[in-house]
C-alpha cells in the first residue's frame, strides 16, 4: 500500500508541484489549501505523515500542529517554512513539528526528511529501536523498554522521558535525540553519526538543522543549579556527560 500524505501549502504554484512530485515518488497525496481543510481531513482520514507550511491564511502550520498534538496525535509532521530565524523554526519545534524545510528547497531533500520520518515511525510500530552506535559497558544503565544514564530516565516504549522526578515533554525527534545520547553517554558522536541515526540523511555541513534540536534539546534539559548534560566539542559533535 502507498503511504499517504496530506499536503497544506497555499501557494497553489508550490502546491500543485509539490503534489506532483510526491505523486510521482509513489506517494498518494491529499493536498489541501489552508488549515481548516488541512484538520478537517486529518479527522476524516488520518494520513501516514503531514506536510505543513508555515504561513498559511486562517489557521496556519503552526496552530494545525498544536491542535492535532493536543488531541494526542502522533502523526509525523513536516513543516514547510519561509522564515530563515532560529527562533521562528524553534517555534515550530515547540508546536510539536518533527522537522522542517526552509523555502526554497530541494525537492529531493523533502523526500529524504520524509523517508526518514516515515522509517522512524515504522521502527516504532515494529517494536524497533535505532541501533545505536557502540557504547562502553555501563555507560547506560538499559532494562527492557528502559535506558538511564547522567540524571536521565527514559521510557523508551511509553515514549517518556524524565530529568530526575521531571518529566520532559519532548517531540518524536527531541526524544530520538535524547535516547541516541543517553545510550552512548560520555561518547562523543560527530555530526554526521547523528543525522544518519536520526534522519538517515547527511544534510551537509552548512545545515543548521541539528544545532536546533540540539540547542532546544537543552533548553528543555537544563534545570536551575544543575549541570548542563549536553555538551558541544567544537569541531566534531555532541556528548551528554555530568560534569
Amino acid at each position: 500500500m502507498p503511504q499517504t500524505v496530506l499536503l497544506a501549502e497555499d501557494d497553489r504554484a508550490i502546491r500543485h508541484a509539490l503534489e506532483r512530485a510526491l505523486t510521482l515518488e509513489g506517494y498518494e497525496v491529499t493536498a489541501v489549501a489552508d488549515g481548516v481543510e488541512a484538520l478537517a481531513q486529518a479527522h476524516r482520514t488520518p494520513p501516514d505523515v503531514l506536510v505543513l507550511d508555515v504561513m498559511m491564511p486562517g489557521i496556519d502550520g503552526l496552530q494545525v500542529c498544536r491542535v492535532l498534538r493536543a488531541e494526542g496525535d502522533r502523526t509525523p509532521i513536516l513543516m514547510l517554512t519561509a522564515l530563515v530565524e532560529t527562533a521562528d523554526r524553534i517555534a515550530g519545534l515547540d508546536a510539536g513539528a518533527d522537522d522542517y524545510v526552509v523555502k526554497p528547497f530541494d525537492v529531493e531533500e523533502v523526500f529524504a526528511r520524509l523517508r526518514a520520518l516515515l522509517r522512524r515511525t515504522g521502527d516504532r510500530a515494529d517494536g524497533a529501536t535505532p541501533d545505536p552506535a557502540p557504547a562502553p559497558a555501563a555507560a547506560a544503565k538499559d532494562t527492557p523498554g528502559q535506558v538511564a544514564a547522567a540524571g536521565i530516565r527514559m521510557d523508551v516504549q511509553a515514549r517518556r522521558a524524565w530529568r530526575g522526578q521531571r518529566e520532559l515533554e519532548l517531540t518524536r525527534t527531541e526524544f530520538e535525540l535524547l535516547e541516541l545520547l543517553v545510550r552512548n553517554t560520555g561518547i562523543v558522536l560527530d555530526h554526521a553519526t547523528i543525522y544518519d541515526r536520526i534522519w538517515g540523511y547527511d544534510f551537509g555541513p552548512g545545515s543548521k538543522n541539528l544545532a536546533v534540536y540540539v540547542g532546544y534539546l537543552r533548553r528543555k534539559l537544563d534545570q536551575p543549579g544543575a549541570p548542563a548534560l549536553i555538551h558541544t566539542v567544537r569541531g566534531v559533535g555532541y556528548v551528554l556527560r555530568e560534569d
